[in-house]
């Protein structure tokens, strides 16, 4: 029997509970019925590297997110990741009728609880300030603007100080001053931990990304340093032609 076939009788999920360095997936596939949504996908992504998953839609970026933070197991493979993950879905899940600090406080009470009410009350003021909320702590989240929310619901996937943060389309929605600000605080918040990145908007991963995985129907077509890339746009439609 040869290695690899060793390998994919099994597929295993490890969480890290002490501070880990990077994050990684071997041969991942993933399949539903018929479908299969992901294949032989390897990857390993440092700590202070931000990751920009760029793939058109129905690639499987939705699909290793989903297995990233453990929603999902792989059929084949192992994923190696912290336990400590921060997570910014596409359609952000926000409490409306809550005050902004009132929300974030009851987020902290979840995912710090061995923290004290201080450590947990002194965090989100962190955060408010970091991400730029000041102004609008005291107004109810129903009446914040697209990129408001954005900023509350980076916020509330850094209340655990993550070390791995996925965020999955974070700009979609706003307007360009919004989006300078959204960039320049996912550029912040990358310097720390690892950042997965997932969007279709190429103008993003060349701005904030340091390395690009580009993702097609299931597999990589390629994984490049931003700046070994002389034409994005170019590497994305040679990569992706044949599966349109």
């Amino acid at each position: 029997m040869r290695m690899w076939d060793f390998f994919c009788t099994f597929a295993a999920i490890i969480r890290i509970d002490k501070k880990y360095m990077y994050c990684k997936l071997e041969h991942i596939h993933k399949s539903f019925g018929r479908q299969q949504v992901l294949r032989d996908i390897t990857l390993e992504i440092p700590s202070g590297q931000v990751l920009g998953l760029l793939g058109p839609n129905g690639a499987g970026k939705s699909t290793l997110m989903k297995i990233l933070i453990g929603l999902w197991k792989p059929d084949l493979g192992r994923v190696e990741a912290p336990s400590n993950i921060g997570y910014l879905p596409e359609n952000n899940p926000l409490y409306e009728d809550m005050y902004v600090v009132e929300y974030l406080l009851f987020m902290a009470r979840i995912t710090m609880r061995d923290a004290s009410a201080k450590e947990q009350a002194d965090r989100v003021e962190t955060l408010i300030e970091r991400v730029g909320l000041t102004p609008e702590r005291h107004k109810h989240i129903r009446e914040l603007s697209k990129g408001y929310r954005q900023r509350v619901g980076l916020a509330q996937a850094l209340i655990g100080d993550p070390d791995l943060l996925i965020l999955d389309e974070p700009t979609t929605g706003l307007d360009p001053n919004q989006l300078v600000d959204i960039r320049n605080l996912i550029r912040q918040v990358g310097r720390d931990r690892t950042v997965i990145l997932s969007t279709h908007i190429m103008q993003e991963v060349r701005e904030m990304c340091d390395r690009v995985v580009v993702l097609s129907k299931g597999t990589i077509q390629a994984d490049k340093a931003i700046e070994d890339i002389a034409d994005l746009e170019t590497l994305f439609r040679e990569k992706t032609a044949q599966y349109s």
